[in-house]
């Protein structure tokens, strides 16, 4: 191994990665807990380490360069790399144990969660991890979970949220259904279809019209709060619903409805109580759920 390869400071790294993530020096030093000016002094370095240029200004704004984006996915991967290795480290504490309280939606929790699970309970096996499965938003300030898993953004100041990626979803309905109704070939051809509901109808039709798909709550015939039993009112021939794309896969029986439409996507908030700072258990299992919902 060639130890004299690696010609450049983690730290210097870190800064660089922060700045490209947090779009800004302000943002960064923000995130890393440093001063503006130390941050800069350290991409500085870093552009000097390496004999380039990585950030160019546009007025107020910094814009990556050809070579800075070319090295942000390098240095992306070295962080990952180093957060696993930090991870597992801190998870063979014996200190890392009691229980931490997840809260996600039915179907996050069922279909998505179990494998997050597994990884967890390698690293750090004395941990007691409880499922609150619920598709209302749980109150983090009122102790009734540790972590939440939202699709929207808490405002709450005392909450620490952080954004881990985006789930893509699709409309889907049984084959029987389709045949028996048609296969809709446009979002206009939705309109005269049977749609199955979970959770809040009105939010659902809200956040279509933008799409150009326009509902009307006559369409939605069937509902419930629970994601696992509207999808088997799907599956029982009764509509069409809006599905991840992870349950869809799982069932031959259904069937991706105008499968050359762009998904829908619903962003992925990971949100914890402040303590998370103090909580060596709470701040290991927000990590590794970040780590696998990016994925």
């Amino acid at each position: 191994m060639n130890w004299n390869a690696v010609s450049f400071d983690w730290n210097h790294a870190r800064a660089f990665l922060a700045t490209a993530e947090e779009g800004s020096l302000s943002a960064a030093a923000r995130a890393l807990g440093l001063t503006q000016p130390t941050l800069g002094r350290q991409v500085a370095a870093l552009e000097t380490e390496l004999d380039v240029v990585l950030f160019e200004r546009v007025g107020k704004t910094l814009i990556l360069t050809e070579t800075g984006v070319e090295l942000l996915e390098y240095m992306k991967q070295m962080y990952e790399a180093a957060s696993r290795a930090s991870l597992a480290a801190s998870g063979q504490s014996q200190a890392i144990e009691g229980r931490v309280r997840i809260t996600a939606s039915d179907i996050m929790s069922a279909y998505i969660l179990p494998t997050a699970l597994q990884k967890i309970q390698k690293i750090a096996p004395r941990l007691q991890i409880e499922i609150v499965s619920s598709n209302e938003i749980r109150d983090l300030q009122l102790r009734e979970a540790d972590i939440a898993i939202r699709h929207v953004r808490p405002e709450q100041p005392e909450l620490i949220s952080k954004l881990v990626g985006e789930a893509e979803g699709y409309f889907y309905a049984s084959k029987i259904y389709l045949d028996k109704e048609g296969r809709p070939q446009n979002t206009t051809d939705l309109q005269s279809h049977v749609f199955i509901g979970f959770g809040d109808d009105n939010q659902m039709i809200a956040y279509l019209q933008p799409l150009g798909i326009d509902l009307k709550i006559d369409n939605f015939r069937f509902s419930s709060k629970n994601g696992i039993v509207a999808w088997q009112m799907a599956r029982h021939d009764l509509g069409i619903i809006a599905m991840s794309k992870e349950m869809g896969a799982l069932d031959d029986g259904m069937e991706q409805v105008l499968p050359k439409m762009p998904p829908i996507k619903f962003p992925i908030w990971l949100t914890a109580h402040r303590e998370l700072h103090n909580s060596r258990r709470i701040r290991l299992v927000f990590d590794l759920l970040s780590e696998h919902l990016k994925t």
